[in-house]
């Protein structure tokens, strides 16, 4: 039994971030060659690695807006969910990718600060500019799309070019004002720094909806004695809840009730859903309805998320007993790492 998500909302939602994401490739394309240029006649190497970024740019701009088509393709027989996990793939190699680049960016100021090199600031600070004009509209268009995860990681890719931009027009400035050509490698740490925390956030996001954790901000507690508190809801056991991907949340559970049928237990599944969707905003429910007392039994074998109370009472008696292990031991050990 099961409730499904509004299609056409996410499919004009995807649509506008095809959009945009599709402009902001080909802007970003113009902010490679003009930097390039502007690299080569400044002989500024700080401008040539921003170019290399920006190059990065294009890659994450290029995958997000590749993602966000495939994530509009209808589910199959063979891809019931669809395509959505096609977006968390890319920001995944996204996040990746950044946490390289700031490696890299680490490793060249640490050859800068031994290997200063002369540069031309004016022709840095030009390009540098027009990066920046057009990073920053890119940016801000785009962060209109932030519920979406993968346009996200494409977002902190403009930004964290945005930032190498600036610093390397503080960079031309310093130089020009007072020859002092450290201030470069000095900037790009910086830089590296920020990248590398923003990609952290990023990958650990992704990996926690690859490996199917319960959404961010979730309590599980909580849901479970909503749940019970339905009218004609006699309990929840086997109860999961993932992400399909950002913002798109789904659920599935036995749920104990009297042996009613169908046509009298319609009312308990729509209160249910609706509950879900309205306090939760868990668009895909399916619920299993059960009328006979449920065996945790098969539960502890397979770790499933079954009877919290009892769960909260092993590890209340193994907190007090120190020496001895509870029952089912293993399934108490795999409840207390779970973050909820």
């Amino acid at each position: 039994m099961s409730n499904g998500y509004d299609g056409h909302a996410h499919n004009h939602t995807h649509g506008m971030a095809r959009q945009r994401l599709r402009l902001a490739f080909f802007l970003t394309v113009i902010i490679l060659l003009v930097e390039l240029i502007g690299g080569l006649l400044a002989n500024s190497l700080a401008l040539l690695s921003d170019a290399g970024h920006v190059i990065t740019d294009i890659f994450a701009l290029g995958l997000a807006w590749f993602a966000t088509i495939q994530a509009e393709r209808p589910a199959n027989a063979r891809k019931t969910f669809g395509y959505h996990r096609v977006g968390i793939l890319a920001a995944l190699v996204n996040s990746i990718t950044l946490i390289i680049i700031a490696f890299a960016i680490l490793l060249e100021a640490l050859q800068r600060f031994r290997h200063p090199e002369p540069v031309l600031p004016l022709i840095m600070f030009l390009s540098a500019g027009i990066g920046i004009v057009i990073n920053l509209f890119i940016g801000f268009g785009l962060r209109k799309e932030s519920g979406n995860l993968n346009v996200r990681a494409a977002v902190l890719h403009v930004f964290g070019d945005v930032a190498a931009s600036l610093g390397v027009i503080v960079a031309a400035i310093i130089i020009l004002l007072t020859g002092w050509t450290i201030v470069d490698p000095l900037l790009s740490v910086g830089i590296a720094a920020l990248l590398a925390v923003g990609a952290w956030r990023i990958l650990r996001e992704t990996t926690n909806i690859l490996l199917e954790a319960v959404p961010k901000g979730l309590s599980m507690p909580g849901l479970l004695r909503d749940m019970r508190k339905i009218d004609g809801v006699k309990d929840v056991h086997d109860l999961h809840v993932w992400s399909i991907t950002s913002n798109m949340y789904a659920l599935s559970c036995h749920a104990l009730i009297d042996n009613l049928p169908p046509s009298k237990s319609s009312s308990i599944l729509h209160s249910l859903t609706a509950m879900l969707s309205e306090k939760y905003h868990i668009g895909h429910a399916t619920i299993q309805f059960e009328c006979d007392p449920h065996q945790e039994t098969y539960c502890a074998v397979n770790g499933l998320y079954c009877h919290m109370e009892q769960a909260e009472r092993d590890n209340h008696n193994h907190a007090d007993q120190p020496g001895q292990a509870p029952a089912n031991s293993k399934h108490v050990s795999a409840k207390q790492k779970e973050p909820f």
